[in-house]
């Protein structure tokens, strides 16, 4: 890795060069980003061999950092995750095009017309840990919204994540588009994201994506607005109404799928009505699964379980363990979602409508589930192709994050000699 001396001139530096190409972006024709899209999934393909070695280096310094399973796990490129991203890049290359899609369109008695469209916000940061993929993804979100990039990821995935950027800089070339459109980082001194926090003349936005300490600190330090992706303390309340196949095929992939991502499963919620029908299996399921069973005083009297603390309530493990407690009634584990979650993803199992309605309506996380496993909270399974995160906050993008919502929007206005009275 080279070393980089002056952080804040590197960071600059960046910025301009990533500046200049927003300019040109914003003008970019669709069938050029197309190209610059397909001619990127050709390379990752064509390289994934050159990735994986790359990865390999990542992974061999996880080991000596001592990465838990599930975090060597996000770090991992196989080839088939490879053809996933290849896919992804595929997928948003065949989206239809934002920059410019008219969102409203109106008439006044003045004579004006007026169309609202959207427009790029720009310059985009993003900030994020140990997920290679997560390079492709954003370039590529970034690239179809005609917004430029300016990309700092984790230090576990560094070399993974320049074998990636390298092919994306390779499409951006083919189709004639800047390469400064795309930069990555490059070096993992965290003073490069103390810069990137203050970078107001040349960002416009900085999206984080990682773990609490890491959107803490982007929130806490920022000068840039930030597009929020808190952690996935994800919920499942399983209503008395809950068909128990469907509980326990739900519950299962949900948590044990992949559980190193933000939408694995977190806590278990049970109804005491359904604790004899459906609650007590579910937990057994999970054992037998080697999920690591935290539990209330109630569900303890299940063979292998082991004592909850009040710190395992609104705890994001992103491993093989699960908080698991028995609640009076929807309006208990409202209650409880409320208190411990964190707005990312929470889901209901229950053939009673109302019941799912009542929990939809009560509840205001970004994504809300109905007999359905929290695994699918990712903008790729929301048809997006890819996101950049999962925004958990209330303003402009919430949910997954795509091309669409990496816009902004600007009011057209024509008038045909119009004066106002």
């Amino acid at each position: 890795m080279k070393d980089v001396d002056d952080i804040p001139a590197l960071m600059a530096d960046i910025g301009r060069r990533a500046r200049s190409a927003a300019e040109v972006l914003a003008m970019a024709a669709p069938e050029t980003k197309v190209k610059a899209l397909e001619a990127a999934a050709d390379a990752v393909w064509d390289r994934r061999e050159e990735i994986m070695a790359a990865n390999e280096a990542d992974l061999a310094h996880g080991r000596d950092k001592g990465l838990s399973d599930a975090m060597m796990d996000r770090l991992t490129l196989s080839e088939d995750r490879i053809a996933g991203v290849v896919e992804g890049l595929r997928a948003v290359a065949a989206q239809e095009d934002p920059v410019g899609s008219v969102m409203a369109e109106w008439d006044m008695d003045s004579g004006l017309h007026i169309r609202r469209v959207r427009t790029p916000l720009g310059v985009i940061g993003v900030i994020y840990e140990s997920r290679p993929n997560v390079t492709a993804d954003a370039g590529a979100l970034c690239l179809k919204s005609g917004n430029a990039v300016i990309l700092r990821g984790g230090s576990e995935s560094f070399h993974s994540s320049q074998a990636i950027h390298a092919c994306l800089v390779a499409g951006l070339e083919a189709a004639g588009l800047p390469a400064d459109a795309i930069q990555l980082v490059p070096t993992r001194e965290r003073a490069a994201v103390q810069e990137m926090l203050t970078m107001t003349n040349t960002i416009d936005v900085i999206v984080p994506r990682g773990g609490k300490g890491l959107v803490a600190l982007v929130q806490r330090e920022a000068r840039v607005p930030v597009f929020a992706h808190l952690e996935g303390i994800v919920h499942i309340y399983i209503d008395k109404e809950a068909d128990p196949q469907k509980a326990l095929d739900v519950v299962l992939n949900a948590k044990t799928r992949r559980t190193g991502i933000c939408g694995a499963a977190e806590c278990l919620l049970i109804h005491r009505d359904a604790l004899d029908t459906v609650g007590q299996g579910v937990v057994r399921a999970l054992l037998d699964r080697e999920v690591e069973v935290r539990a209330d005083e109630t569900l303890q009297a299940i063979a292998g379980t082991q004592a909850a603390t009040e710190e395992d309530w609104g705890r994001e493990y992103l491993d093989s363990v699960i908080a698991a407690r028995v609640v009076e009634d929807i309006d208990a584990a409202i209650a409880h979602i409320r208190r411990y979650g964190s707005q990312h993803t929470d889901c209901i199992i229950t053939e009673d409508d109302a019941a799912a309605a009542r929990f939809f309506a009560r509840l205001d996380s970004a994504i809300m589930m109905r007999n359905a496993s929290t695994q699918f909270a990712d903008g790729g399974e929301f048809g997006m192709g890819a996101e950049i995160g999962i925004a958990t906050g209330k303003l402009h993008a919430r949910g997954p994050v795509g091309a669409m919502q990496l816009t902004s929007f600007k009011y057209l206005v024509e008038g045909d000699g119009t004066v106002r009275r």
